[in-house]
């Protein structure tokens, strides 16, 4: 029961970091789209990338409580994140060209679709090893 309650305050922590990554994308998007003429799943796939750099350092420092070095952590993160923005961009693709929903409402539901997706491979992969040795940051 532990192990549930710490994954669920850790999802908690990683979804309120991640708006900060999220107010980054959605600003780039709406910016992008509006000020530049940009096509909605493009601008999103700028932000998405603006998005992954804000979440990192966060997610680093605070979700998972620096216990991954950087030589380990970074590269598996990039590799998530650049997943993550493929998925966003194919979700805002569908969602915008051939579904017809306005682009800031194909966002949400591509980014809640990309939270768990990506909360579950950093989890389990990005950040192997400190969920059990950042447990007790998530204690205190």
């Amino acid at each position: 029961m532990a192990d549930a309650s710490r994954l669920i305050r850790r999802f908690v922590a990683y979804g309120a970091v991640g708006a900060a990554g999220t107010l980054a994308q959605y600003a780039m998007l709406v910016a992008l789209v509006r000020w530049a003429g940009m096509p909605p799943p493009t601008a999103s796939m700028a932000g998405a990338v603006l998005g992954a750099v804000v979440n990192y350092v966060l997610n680093h420092r605070f979700t998972f409580g620096q216990s991954a070095s950087h030589r380990q952590a970074l590269p598996r993160f990039l590799a998530v994140a650049g997943l993550g923005v493929m998925v966003n961009g194919g979700a805002m693709t569908v969602l915008v060209d051939h579904v017809g929903l306005h682009y800031l409402l194909a966002q949400l539901v591509a980014t809640g679709f990309v939270l768990l997706l990506t909360f579950v491979l950093n989890s389990c992969w990005s950040f192997r090893g400190s969920l059990e040795r950042g447990a007790s940051d998530l204690d205190a």
